[in-house]
């Protein structure tokens, strides 16, 4: 079943990337990342495999011991993806199931910590500002002695 509102889209296969750190002092992001052409779009399903280590061991097909590892399927959802396709129900359901909190409630919750942010932000401009009309007015006044 075709959905007219968003039609079926071809996804190129992504690269999983980390950035390197610029030095060796410095950490790298945590974050991966995926680069994404300008003329497509980031898939909304990852699909990733674990590759789990179970301890045991048995002969490959030269005898040779061989670490057994079980391959795990995981999917990765793209939330905004969802919210877009999702009622908002349905999609504060999966939220909740993800240890999230409901959209609503965290875009609230958000916006205080952001407008405490922007508080911090706006004082510490203001006495960035206050104290560079003190210095420059300073300077002005050694010029003036000075001339």
């Amino acid at each position: 079943m075709k959905d007219k509102k968003h039609p079926q889209q071809k996804f190129e296969i992504p690269m999983i990337l980390y950035e390197e750190p610029s030095s060796r002092a410095e950490k790298g992001i945590s974050f991966p990342y995926i680069e994404i052409q300008k003329d497509n779009q980031m898939p909304p399903v990852l699909f990733i495999f674990e590759y789990k280590h179970t301890g045991e061991i048995e002969p490959d097909d030269r005898g040779r011991d061989a670490a057994i590892i079980d391959q795990i399927p995981h999917k990765y959802v793209d939330m905004e993806y969802l919210k877009e396709r999702l009622s908002p129900e349905v999609n504060d359901q999966v939220r909740v199931a993800l240890g999230m909190k409901p959209l609503k409630v965290a875009q609230k919750e958000g916006q205080q910590i952001l407008n405490k942010v922007f508080a911090r932000v706006g004082g510490l401009k203001e006495a960035a500002e206050m104290d560079r009309d003190t210095k420059l007015s300073e300077i002005s006044q050694k010029k003036e002695q000075a001339s």
